[in-house]
């Protein structure tokens, strides 16, 4: 895509600062070496089972997400501005969560339109009235953030969307800086790279610290859908990094408003829930009575405030695209700042203005779900057919509520070894934040990368891979 922002080079074609030492050990690598380095890295993510399985797919396969050897590597200073905007959008969308399953201020306000609440799907008033620890309602936070040249803001920052009920990906980030470590020592040496190895301990650390009231040594267990869910090679590798139980719905049970966990030795409390599990399945009682993953009575022990759910029933609302929009305003009201990082500009095809607009000029927008997820439910105008966006332009007007529409923005790019050899592919960046009695994150996050030549389209599930994001500490 021409005007993308490069990692990698500025536009005079010199290596940025933060990529010079990189640039020079490229140099003088052979392709011999490199291509050796890279068969080595499958080699072990294969070993070690590094997969995700893709719903709908006949197979049923298991697939090897793909891993590429060139780092995306962030200066200090960018990495710090960052941040701060980071846990500036995180406590607001906490205080947000709070907020509408309470006293709703920002409703009462009109600050935000009542309606896009309560009659959201993703609202859930069940949750109306419960008080979590510490107010936390989002303890791990997935902020996708995009680098573009939009308007005449060059390579800055923009949030694309916030994952706030299950989010995923830490796994890639952590098993990809050991897999780098392992293959370039030598790149270590040259530079100070802030470390992310430390993350599942700051994980822990953050869900204890949201235990129930007046536990001192809270059990805090991993709770899975299991074997078959596209990201139960996560589960187990983040429960067994923080030495905890990773269990199934079968594994858990609630006598007297108090959750249990079988074990050998007897029946064990479980004061804080890591759930990988979608609010719908998590207790057959309370919501879907279908539901085979979850656990009986659940959520009355919750309400009684004896286990913490992180995160928590009803986060889904905050991450909804449609509620996107509003972030800025919520970090205006509830913080009395300016946001740091800004959104990506958005129309709601809700609005006749905006939707007459957008279906005017489809062939040029990205169009999204707005419960969409995994790059499915979306139109990328110019890379789609005549036939692909008349198709789509049925689709919003059947449902004009349900989708929203962006400009498509230059995504930065950044050299990627590819078959034809290193070329510039688009990535996307997530951090991980995590909130509990302080905000806290690792200096980094997952890149991930469109292999496809000219895919603005990072995930995995639609052919993306990941690279190891370096943050310099000096």
């Amino acid at each position: 895509m021409k005007n993308a922002y490069d990692e990698m080079y500025a536009a005079d074609g010199s290596v940025r600062e933060s990529y010079r030492s990189y640039a020079e050990w490229l140099r003088g690598s052979s392709d011999v070496v490199i291509a050796r380095k890279r068969e080595e890295a499958e080699i072990a993510f294969h070993r070690v089972g590094i997969t995700f399985a893709v719903y709908g797919e006949d197979t049923g396969q298991e697939r090897l997400i793909p891993f590429d050897i060139v780092p995306r590597i962030i200066p200090a200073h960018e990495w710090k501005r960052m941040a701060d905007g980071l846990r500036q959008r995180v406590r607001a969308l906490n205080a947000f969560l709070h907020d509408i399953y309470h006293d709703q201020e920002i409703l009462r306000a009109g600050r935000i339109p009542s309606e896009q609440i309560l009659r959201n799907s993703q609202f859930r008033q069940e949750m109306v009235g419960v008080d979590v620890p510490e107010q936390i309602y989002a303890h791990i936070a997935g902020v996708d953030l995009v680098r573009a040249d939009h308007g005449d803001k060059c390579g800055e920052y923009y949030v694309l969307e916030d994952n706030l009920r299950t989010p995923s990906g830490v796994s890639y980030m952590l098993e990809d800086r050991k897999m780098m470590m392992r293959l370039f020592p030598e790149l270590f040496a040259r530079q100070a790279i802030a470390p992310v190895d430390h993350y599942p301990d700051l994980l822990l650390n953050n869900l204890r610290s949201v235990a129930p009231a007046g536990v001192n040594d809270p059990n805090v267990v991993l709770l899975t859908p299991g074997q078959f869910n596209s990201a139960y090679f996560e589960h187990a590798f983040l429960a067994q990094q923080m030495g905890i139980e990773l269990v199934d719905g079968n594994d858990l049970f609630v006598r007297n408003d108090t959750v249990f966990m079988r074990t050998t030795q007897g029946p064990r409390r479980v004061d804080v829930i890591y759930r990988r599990i979608d609010d719908d399945f998590l207790d057959p009682r309370a919501f879907n009575k279908d539901s085979m993953l979850g656990v009986p009575g659940l959520f009355s022990a919750y309400r009684a405030g004896k286990v913490t759910l992180a995160n928590a029933v009803g986060t889904g609302i905050a991450d909804d695209k449609a509620i996107y929009i509003h972030v800025p305003e919520m970090i205006r009201f509830y913080c009395g700042e300016e946001p740091i990082l800004s959104n990506v500009p958005t129309w709601e095809l809700s609005k006749p203005a905006d939707r007459e607009y957008v279906l005017a000029h489809l062939p040029e927008l990205v169009v999204k779900e707005v419960h969409g997820s995994g790059g499915y439910g979306m139109l990328v105008g110019p890379t789609s057919t005549a036939a692909e966006i008349s198709l789509f332009r049925d689709k919003i007007l059947a449902a004009p509520e349900g989708y929203i529409a962006q400009p498509t923005l230059a995504l930065s790019t950044c050299p990627t070894y590819v078959e034809s050899g290193v070329a510039p592919r688009h990535i996307d960046f997530r951090p991980y934040v995590l909130s509990g009695r302080e905000i806290t994150m690792v200096p980094g996050g997952l890149t991930r990368v469109a292999l496809k030549d000219g895919s603005l389209v990072v995930n995995s599930s639609q052919g993306g891979g990941t690279k190891d994001t370096w943050v310099l500490e000096n």
